[in-house]
């Protein structure tokens, strides 16, 4: 891993990660198809870090809030929405924790050996956000989250394990299809995606840590942190201004040009 394959791979992270559009098809396809090697654990550190950053940053006052509300919750009961909400989220997060913890390795093992699976699941995915978008009633604010639409909104985050869904997008679509707005679908989206980025970097570093930064991997890795941390903050503003006054086409028409553009790659290539 070079400077400049660290700076491109590192900004591809922080803008696909927090937008509807998957960022481990990109990080698989785009690698794949300009024959670069493939990123090791030190990578994986930086970009999971760079990411935890940038949400942290940007939601730094709804953590704060939150922490709050959990206290408060356990001190004197769920009798508010907001003092709820901590724990809604820590519900939605059970399932993909679980199910990422045994079945991450293997998906990521059989799917960078399909890039042909991953082009159509970006287009199928990107056109069940279409139909959320289109059909969902859009009438509910954060408020209004309840235990099971979160735990709905949770489960549908375990399809994000194969690259292509996007865990963003899933969410969002999820919660679209409940009846929510698209800005409290995308606020809930990235708050639901603190816990397990959080938990990745946590368990990635722990890796780091063992094994130590190999030589010459230092400078990457920053270059990785940084850029990764810095487009991931400017992908979740734009998102957020985005689906106050448009629609998440968008975001739907690019998958669907990614996804149709690699497989034309993958046709004429074979």
């Amino acid at each position: 891993m070079n400077s400049l394959h660290a700076a491109v791979l590192g900004t591809v992270q922080g803008l696909t990660e927090v937008l509807p559009i998957s960022s481990s098809a990109h990080l698989i396809l785009i690698p794949k198809f300009l024959k670069w090697p493939e990123s090791g654990l030190t990578f994986d550190v930086a970009l999971h870090v760079g990411t935890f950053l940038a949400l942290a940053l940007y939601f730094w006052r709804d953590v704060l809030e939150l922490t709050g509300n959990f206290i408060g919750g356990c001190r004197g009961g769920l009798n508010t929405p907001g003092r709820k909400l901590p724990f809604f989220i820590i519900a939605a997060t059970v399932p993909a924790a679980l199910v990422g913890k045994t079945l991450e390795g293997p998906i990521e093992e059989i799917f960078r050996a399909s890039p042909a699976v991953i082009a159509c699941l970006l287009i199928l995915f990107g056109l069940l956000l279409a139909f959320a978008d289109t059909t969902g009633a859009k009438r509910w604010r954060m408020d209004k989250m309840s235990l099971k639409c979160a735990m709905i909104i949770g489960l549908a985050q375990c399809l994000a394990l194969m690259p292509g869904v996007s865990r963003s997008g899933i969410t969002i679509t999820a919660a679209l299809l409940l009846g929510f707005h698209r800005e409290a679908a995308a606020r809930f989206s990235f708050l639901l995606s603190l816990p397990i980025v959080a938990g990745a970097a946590i368990l990635k570093v722990g890796h780091l840590l063992k094994t130590g930064i190999p030589a010459g991997e230092g400078l990457p890795l920053a270059i990785g942190i940084s850029t990764s941390a810095v487009f991931g903050f400017l992908s979740v503003a734009l998102l957020l201004k985005l689906v106050q006054r448009d629609s998440l086409y968008p975001f739907v028409w690019y998958r669907l040009l990614a996804g149709g553009g690699a497989l034309s790659l993958i046709f004429f290539a074979s």
